[in-house]
């Protein structure tokens, strides 16, 4: 970097945190053994080769707030090429600004060379302000002074079991507040994926956004059509996937961020049953994430698609669509709708379109194609999609309750519950939202002069 950049960049960081911190065990609260133990690792070789080396970002967090981190991540002033001779399996990824997987098993330390802000103001940045390249090698007094949120800028050295905070963010997290780092509307400027990451904070932490941080969101929302579909779809997930996720889409609606990730979310909520349906599957989302239990992303976008799915499904078929073409129709048209804004990715545009198909063949137990559609490998998340359809009133509940037991048994059980509905009759092997009332044909009046029967004499 040349020495102009680095007296430009000293200048605009004039008045900021120069001296930090240095908050200990006793006052922070981390627990280490909760901490990576190849993350330790990695910072402690970093460390015996003379370089600096921390965990950082979320894992630092959520530690602090009591949370189990998902993943941990170590920053350093070692340069990728420094770092990678001295683990046994490190692989440098990256092309704007390079890293260094270390791995260890199945966990992957993600580590970074500390970064600095843009040089100034207008460089490398679109019209609306919002930062192209920013992948420049920098201190660690930048590398906090460029993350977003004070929460975010703190460095647990596991070594020592200090942490080190520019911008008081152990305050913040104590006082559940959360604040940007600078001028609110020039970070959301350059990244206004920010302003979606205050929300889920916010959510996630039982926090409030600090006055000055919330107060430009509502003016500059529109931002958000201007960040790439890919990015929108991995903030989005992890909206989803934070134990908070009902919270967070209330908060989005609030804040008016909600148009570029989920736009159909307004018609979706305003339906009759459509509210419940998604409440209820956010609600046991929310569940299985705080009970540590692993969640499908497929799933979940196609639980909050499926109102939609379904009204134009229905829609077709009133209008004499053969019910297959007309559910194909409905999710093309509403997956197209999405993917404009959202890059949900093939893969799980796939799954749900098996688990969205798979809904009108629940509607008639038995049958010669059954026991192909146990051996589909959505079979089992389609059954628990039934269930949520079950819960909201959509579908018989007891029936529902069969197609769950017959996913959750072996094969024994199998064959014994479709053995013994083959000897219902075919009335009963329907479920009974779907079966239709015999009516008794209704008498026709007797025509003029017509005989009447004659009643014998007593």
């Amino acid at each position: 970097m040349s020495t102009l950049k680095r007296i430009v960049r000293k200048i605009l960081t004039l008045g900021k945190a120069d001296k930090p911190r240095i908050i200990s065990r006793q006052e922070h609260g981390i627990d280490r053994r909760l901490v990576s133990r190849h993350a330790i690792k990695v910072c402690e070789v970093l460390q015996q080769a003379g370089y600096e080396a921390y965990v950082v970002g979320g894992a630092v967090r959520d530690l602090i707030s009591g949370l189990e981190p998902k993943d941990f991540d170590v920053a350093t002033n070692a340069t990728p090429e420094q770092v990678r001779p001295l683990f046994r399996r490190a692989l440098i990824i990256g092309r704007r600004f390079k890293l260094v997987h270390v791995v260890f098993g199945r966990e992957i330390i993600e580590t970074s060379t500390f970064r600095a802000p843009a040089a100034q103001e207008g460089e490398n940045t679109d019209e609306h302000g919002r930062i192209l390249r920013d992948n420049v090698f920098g201190t660690k007094e930048e590398d906090a002074a460029r993350r977003d949120f004070t929460l975010n800028a703190l460095f647990y050295d596991p070594l020592t079991e200090n942490v080190i905070d520019y911008h008081d963010g152990v305050a913040d997290l104590k006082s559940k507040v959360v604040r940007i780092i600078g001028d609110a509307a020039t970070r959301y400027r350059e990244d206004p994926v920010r302003m979606l990451r205050a929300v889920r904070f916010s959510a996630k932490l039982n926090a409030t956004i600090d006055p000055a941080t919330r107060a430009p969101i509502s003016e500059l929302a529109h931002l958000i059509g201007n960040v790439p579909s890919s990015r929108l779809f991995d903030e989005m997930l992890k909206l989803l996937t934070c134990g908070h996720a009902l919270d967070c889409l209330k908060q989005l609606r609030d804040e008016g961020l909600h148009q570029g990730l989920l736009p159909l979310l307004d018609v979706v909520l305003e339906q009759p049953g459509g509210a419940r349906f998604v409440q209820i599957a956010l609600e046991r989302t929310d569940a299985r994430v705080r009970s540590g239990k692993t969640i499908s992303p497929s799933f979940l976008f196609a639980a909050l698609l499926w109102q939609q799915v379904e009204t134009r499904w229905h829609r077709l078929r009133a209008l004499g669509e053969h019910s297959i073409p007309a559910l194909s129709q409905a999710a093309d048209s509403v997956l197209e709708e999405q993917t404009s804004k959202l890059a949900i990715q093939k893969r799980y545009i796939s799954d749900m379109r098996e688990i969205w198909f798979m809904q009108p063949r629940f509607e008639r137990r038995g049958g010669k194609g059954m026991g192909r559609m146990l051996e589909q490998p959505r079979f089992r998340a389609a059954c628990d999609f039934l269930q949520l359809r079950a819960a909201s009133g959509e579908f018989d509940s007891v029936q529902a309750q069969w197609w769950m037991d017959l996913a959750n048994g072996d094969d024994i059980t199998r064959g014994e519950m479709i053995e013994a509905l083959a000897s219902l009759p075919d009335a009963e092997q329907a479920p009974v939202s779907s079966r239709k009332r015999r009516r008794r044909p209704r008498r026709q009046p007797a025509a003029a002069g017509a005989a009447t029967p004659q009643t014998p004499d007593a």
